[in-house]
């Protein structure tokens, strides 16, 4: 069965094996993860864990995020996501969620918000090719030809230069290094998406 918790992204650092190799891990911290709902399928139409993490400020709230937050016992969160396919009878509404979830070995995938990069050109945004830099070329970095003369026009989805960044990406198969209970630390080999204390979510992997 899913199992998931909510974290904010710390950073990153690095972790010697016992062999002396060096590891690359993300941090991410997760604690007063708190279970706000759980949704069912004569209710809701499928299962799912509602989590929430972070409280957020009273002057930010509005009256159905108190009134939800108020069913759990809790305070209302910044970051709310639902685990799928998990195990219900291991939930109850207001449960605090602990990183001892996880064990050092296990396979995970993390969703985050990938960092926004602005305005970006096709060589960048798509790893398109350049053209020649001499010889009378006026052809260096825009986009190549868009389409064939007929529609007159360009079709939509082409690859071309527009914003970069900023979508919610989900990086699969990830290894959880060390989990540090006492500070509600998770490892993880690798880079995870997102800026520095951005939010992620962390969930045992679906192609494990």
């Amino acid at each position: 069965m899913a199992q998931g918790i909510l974290g904010r992204k710390v950073g990153m650092t690095q972790l010697f094996s016992e062999n002396g190799e060096l590891i690359p891990v993300t941090v991410v911290q997760a604690e007063g993860n708190t279970v706000l709902q759980k949704k069912t399928v004569e209710n809701d139409g499928y299962e799912a864990v509602q989590i929430g993490f972070a409280n957020q400020k009273p002057n930010n709230t509005n009256k159905a995020e108190k009134g939800h937050a108020e069913k759990a016992e809790a305070e209302p969160k910044r970051f709310v996501r639902e685990v799928r396919d998990a195990n219900l009878d291991e939930y109850e509404v207001g449960q605090e969620l602990s990183v001892d979830m996880f064990e050092p070995g296990q396979m995970v995938d993390v969703t985050g918000t990938s960092k926004g990069k602005g305005f970006q050109g096709a060589i960048k945004r798509h790893n398109q090719s350049r053209g020649p830099e001499t010889h009378g070329s006026n052809f260096h970095r825009a986009p190549g030809a868009m389409g064939v003369i007929d529609p007159m026009r360009v079709f939509k989805g082409m690859k071309g230069p527009g914003q970069m960044g900023g979508e919610t990406v989900t990086i699969q198969n990830l290894e959880v290094v060390k989990v540090d209970a006492e500070n509600n630390l998770i490892l993880i080999k690798g880079n995870v998406p997102g800026a520095k204390k951005s939010y992620v979510k962390v969930s045992s992997a679906v192609k494990a």
